[in-house]
């Protein structure tokens, strides 16, 4: 019989990376609502969809996700609806018997002000970055909901935060896209029209950690299929995330002449440094997860090359 697994989120960039890996697997079914289909922050659609679908696994993808602005225009929402579909999903899972469950959550758990690399030990050791600490705190919540089931109920659901993701299926609005997708559509669409230079926020000195969605579902797929006894050899029952990610970063500056390099941009790169920075250093320590046996395989320039393929297969779509 083939395992029944559902993947909340599966329409997100992380959600349809983890369906094109599990559908490498012909002994899994898998399960998946759309938003219209199943509201996850109804808690009685929620209990009785695990009660109707008999799910063995769950990969929690789902969230409300957004770039700077948006947290900083919508906190509400975001602390609220993170924290009901993670509440909903993990309490409906474990109502209908499921102990397997995989909570996806990000790196903006850690610290402003986190030593660097970020250790999973870093966690609630100083102050959040303001600017996203309702998701922040809504994740880290997630977390805890996940060691809480299992410290009390015996359950085995485990949690992955990955750094900035990227790749096919991101989100490319012009005011609402993270600094990838963001530079991306920007220089292509300078080329296209000529443009002599391209200005770029900030001085292009910070360094930032990249991870290609299909290496995130990848390292995903692992570790839920990690035996229990060697996750439970590798983590602490109140410390058992896991960080995912290349342990590799680069300037914003480096990343910029890449992307345009990529996109086929020649014209000038112009940094603005009356604009903010932001933090100066956001890298993830992998060594948990590489000394459990994965490691990102996906290089920048490649992993950019295939987003921008995607990007321009999908421009009409990606414009909106």
């Amino acid at each position: 019989m083939r395992t029944r697994i559902y993947v909340a989120g599966h329409r997100g960039m992380v959600g349809a990376a983890l369906l094109r890996r599990l559908m490498l697997d012909d002994q899994v079914h898998l399960v998946t609502r759309s938003r219209e289909e199943l509201d996850l922050t109804d808690q009685l659609a929620v209990r009785r969809f695990f009660a109707e679908e008999a799910i063995d696994e769950v990969y929690l993808a789902a969230a409300k996700v957004g770039g700077i602005q948006a947290n900083a225009s919508f906190p509400a929402d975001f602390i609220y609806e993170n924290l009901m579909i993670q509440a909903n999903v993990i309490r409906g899972a474990y109502d209908a018997g499921v102990t397997r469950l995989l909570f996806l959550g990000s790196s903006c758990i850690y610290p402003r002000d986190a030593a660097q690399p970020m250790t999973e030990s870093a966690l609630l050791t100083g102050p959040l970055e303001c600017t996203n600490e309702p998701y922040a705190v809504a994740k880290i919540a997630g977390i805890k909901l996940c060691e809480s089931f299992n410290r009390q109920h015996g359950v085995d659901y485990r949690s992955v935060m990955p750094t900035n993701l990227y790749g096919p299926g991101d989100n490319f609005h012009p005011e609402n896209s993270h600094v990838i997708p963001a530079m991306m559509r920007r220089f292509y669409e300078a080329a296209q029209r000529g443009d002599s230079e391209v200005v770029v926020w900030g001085t292009g000195t910070p360094r930032r950690e990249f991870l290609h969605v299909d290496d995130m579902a990848a390292a995903s797929v692992f570790v839920m299929n990690l035996p229990r006894e060697v996750i439970d050899a590798n983590t602490q029952p109140m410390l058992s995330h896991i960080n995912v990610g290349t342990g590799v970063d680069c300037t914003i500056r480096e990343l910029a002449e890449t992307i345009a390099d990529v996109v086929g941009f020649g014209g000038e790169l112009l940094f603005d440094t009356s604009k903010p920075d932001g933090t100066p250093r956001k890298l993830m320590d992998v060594q948990r997860l590489g000394a459990l046996g994965w490691r990102a395989s996906i290089e920048l320039r490649a992993g950019l090359e295939r987003t921008f393929d995607w990007y321009r297969s999908h421009e009409q779509d990606s414009r909106q």
